[in-house]
């Protein structure tokens, strides 16, 4: 009677970690196509409904208010409310839109209607979807500015050709909230859950980064975290565009934009990983 043979067993293989660097390639385009042209049947009833809301914020506050604040002291500048108003919405406005694109329509294509799951049939990996996907939420939000820009103009607010170079910067922003919302998008098992972010984290944001009144009014102590809040420097950056000058600290501003942009998709690809069990 032959002895059976007991295999030697290999390595085990090596589990990859949820942490390591993204894996990304140029599939994510094919992706973001399929949201564009998804988009585009609806493209007018989504700028609308984008839109409605700031510009009612711009015309209730800014005129409203305006009326009754007149001018308002920026950088020992007197500056028309409206126009401050305006300059700092626009940041918010990019926020919103962003934020909403990769709450709300990204879990819809990821858990509700299984969109990713299909994608994934396909040669593209998790890390390609979560790119388009965060790429896509942030050129909607450049959609819905440059619409809110357009009003502006008409309104005749601002007239600076210094906004031109408003652009890349919202893009930075809508790319950067895109970003912390998937996060939360990862973690999020029913729509009930993204009512957390924007009511614990987009609403005080929004208070407390120089949109509707100059930091400097702000406790010291309240100030210190204003001063680090991604909206807080986008609204440095850009609202001096708006009074046709050039922004400060262009280099701090930025690179903290930046930071938040690079931490967050890092986090929300490791916890979307974790969700899809890769």
């Amino acid at each position: 009677m032959n002895t059976p043979t007991t295999l030697a067993a290999g390595p085990t293989p090596r589990t990859l970690s949820r942490w390591r660097a993204p894996e990304l390639t140029l599939r994510f385009w094919p992706v973001f196509l399929r949201n564009l042209l998804v988009w585009r049947k609806l493209a007018i009833p989504s700028l609308l409904g984008n839109i409605a809301e700031p510009l009612m914020w711009l015309v209730a506050f800014g005129y409203g208010m305006g009326a009754l604040v007149g001018k308002i002291t920026v950088d020992g500048q007197p500056v028309p409310y409206i126009l401050f108003l305006a300059s700092g919405s626009i940041c918010m406005s990019a926020m919103q839109a962003a934020s909403f694109e990769a709450l709300y329509s990204a879990f819809s294509r990821m858990h509700v209607q299984k969109t990713w799951d299909g994608i994934m049939n396909a040669p593209v990996g998790l890390d390609d979807i979560v790119l388009a996907e965060m790429l896509w939420a942030a050129f909607k939000a450049l959609f819905t500015v440059t619409a809110i820009l357009g009003v502006m103009l008409a309104l005749n607010i601002s007239h600076s050709p210094k906004m031109l170079l408003a652009w890349p910067i919202l893009l930075g922003v809508g790319i950067t909230f895109s970003s912390m919302a998937l996060v939360f998008n990862a973690m999020a098992k029913g729509y009930d859950f993204f009512t957390y972010y924007f009511t614990l984290f987009l609403t005080p944001t929004m208070f407390l980064s120089g949109v509707f009144f100059p930091l400097d009014q702000l406790p010291s102590a309240v100030r210190v975290v204003a001063d680090w809040l991604p909206l807080s420097n986008a609204v440095a950056l850009v609202r001096p565009l708006f009074m046709d000058q050039w922004p400060r600290d262009v280099l701090h501003h930025g690179s903290v934009l930046l930071a938040y942009a690079v931490v967050s998709f890092w986090v929300a690809l490791a916890l979307t990983r974790k969700r899809f069990g890769q």
